[in-house]
């Protein structure tokens, strides 16, 4: 995707509780609160999953694609409050049904595509979508429950 971000990586860390190098969203392209979000993740040669996932042809695992996902599907929570929620409220994956089509290798940009389909009560239900280029990585739908602190 071409274009200036609306939020780069120091605003995506504001809204995100964790920290690296747990962090999987480097910017939000598109937003449209409340509904939809576009973010990107840039996979780096030197990301410390790829040492290990698999050497001499590493790629990124399926279970941090997920993670991506929800973290972009936290921001949109994030980005789309009245309060422009900074508190870094943090949501737990409640659950995931993904169907993983392709991978993502360092040098790739990672398209994280989420739409909010439901909220009830402290449960979010997204439809979400990673790919690279015109190539879908993983498609499906995921929950998050906010934190009970």
């Amino acid at each position: 995707m071409s274009g200036k971000p609306l939020y780069d990586q120091i605003a995506v860390r504001e809204v995100l509780p964790q920290a690296e190098p747990f962090v999987f969203v480097d910017r939000v392209m598109e937003i449209n609160a409340g509904e939809n979000i576009i973010a990107e993740k840039d996979l780096m040669q030197d990301e410390v999953f790829f040492a290990g996932h698999f050497p001499g042809r590493p790629l990124m695992p399926g279970v941090l694609v997920s993670e991506a996902l929800a973290q972009t599907s936290g921001l949109l929570l994030g980005l789309s409050s009245s309060q422009g929620d900074k508190d870094k409220q943090g949501y737990f994956l409640a659950s995931v049904n993904m169907k993983y089509l392709s991978v993502a290798r360092p040098g790739d940009t990672l398209r994280l595509e989420s739409r909010l389909v439901k909220g009830f009560a402290d449960m979010y239900m997204f439809d979400v979508t990673a790919s690279v280029g015109d190539l879908k990585v993983a498609k499906g739908s995921l929950s998050l429950a906010r934190e009970r602190r």
